[in-house]
């Protein structure tokens, strides 16, 4: 049987474990990704329970969890600082399987090239067009056309392949807030727990990184566009220097010129992640906002379901039918999951405030770890010891 070629236009995340489940299986693979080279210009990820479960069947979560720092502890307080409600990590890691794990995101991106042979990685390919017609689905770029068996569209939330054979699909839509991202310098004495912060139309959180650092995120309710009027930095410090501790201290440890700045945006739901044997993964098919910490997890989901669909069903096009069965009624749930919960957290009338804070703090924290199992006890298809992975009483 002549090996079979998928091309992968997008190296991110979702791309390139999409390239490692299908190279590991025998595929000849190449990665277009219009950047000079395969990194990121983030700040930290949370890669929850599945997503190491996922990264699991990759065999990259040893190597992952050793460059990450497990979350011992955290959740939510108010904008005076007090705990609205806790999560012991330890507890989920128990009733899930695997703990929260928290590291740079260019950590895990380099992880996940170098786990595949350079020639499989082309930098500076940018997709002109892709069509799928009567003979398979076809792929130009400045360097020349390729027809492989299979082309996964793992460019983002502003996808090309999306553009070119979703035509009539509705374009990314503002969730309503801003967020500013940031990695401190090595703190002294850092938090020992993460906490997300709630205030009124405004959101802090903070997670600890290896090495004393710690990843630290803020939202603030205002139309999509708004230029800061100072630098952003500037503008973190005047809406949050004055929040309880450790707040000021964590932005007096964050190097001025490091502050990363983005509108958030979401993805109206797709009718179909697959167009003949043109498949989409990660927030070209399904892009979130972060209030779950699900991104991600999701695209290294979306990696592992659709090589094993590919498993199954030797031929492309009912694989695909079976991976847009397994994974979009899932993605979507979550993607409006997350956005209620953005919803929730940038409340500003202060009865609403008042009421979320309040049921908040009398929600019992196994109602909270029971309330994520649909999320966190994915396990990877055909894994024999699912029935052990799933969530544990």
């Amino acid at each position: 049987m002549a090996q079979r070629a998928a091309t992968i236009v997008g190296g991110g995340i979702g791309g390139l474990a999409a390239a490692i489940a299908l190279h590991r299986r025998g595929w000849r693979v190449e990665v277009l990704e219009r950047a000079p080279q395969f990194t990121e210009i983030g700040a930290g990820i949370s890669l929850w329970p599945n997503a190491l479960r996922a990264l699991e069947a990759l065999g990259l979560d040893g190597p992952v969890r050793a460059l990450g720092a497990v979350e011992t502890g955290g959740g939510v307080r108010d904008r005076r600082g007090r705990w609205l409600s806790r999560t012991d990590n330890a507890e989920l890691s128990r009733r899930f399987g695997h703990p929260l794990v928290v590291l740079h995101r260019a950590d895990l991106l380099r992880v996940l090239a170098e786990a595949l042979p350079a020639a499989c990685l082309r930098p500076d390919s940018e997709v002109t067009a892709v069509r799928d017609d009567r003979h398979g689905p076809v792929v130009e770029r400045p360097g020349g056309t390729s027809r492989p068996d299979l082309v996964v569209g793992a460019d983002g939330l502003r996808s090309a392949v999306r553009g070119a054979l979703w035509p009539d699909a509705a374009g990314p839509r503002y969730a309503g807030y801003t967020a500013w991202r940031m990695v401190t310098e090595p703190l002294a004495d850092p938090p020992s727990e993460g906490a997300a912060t709630w205030g009124r139309g405004e959101r802090f959180g903070c997670t600890a990184l290896p090495g004393g650092r710690m990843y630290c995120f803020g939202t603030a309710s205002l139309p999509a566009g708004t230029v800061s009027g100072s630098s952003e930095y500037a503008e973190l410090v005047r809406r949050f220097g004055a929040w309880p501790d450790p707040i000021p201290a964590l932005l007096a440890a964050v190097p001025e010129d490091a502050v990363l700045r983005h509108d958030l945006y979401d993805l109206p739901p797709l009718s179909s992640f697959v167009r003949g044997r043109v498949a989409l993964l990660g927030d070209a098919a399904h892009a979130m906002t972060p209030n779950l910490g699900q991104g991600a997890c999701q695209a290294l989901e979306d990696a592992v379901t659709l090589a094993h669909c590919l498993d199954d069903a030797p031929d492309v096009t009912d694989a695909l039918r079976s991976y847009d069965l397994l994974r979009r009624p899932r993605t979507q749930a979550i993607a409006r999951r997350s956005a209620r919960l953005g919803s929730i957290g940038q409340l500003s009338w202060p009865p609403a405030v008042l009421l979320r804070d309040t049921a908040a703090r009398l929600m019992p924290e196994r109602a909270t770890l029971r309330s994520m199992t649909p999320v966190l006890g994915w396990t990877a298809p055909g894994d024999r010891d699912a029935a052990t992975k799933n969530e544990r009483p």
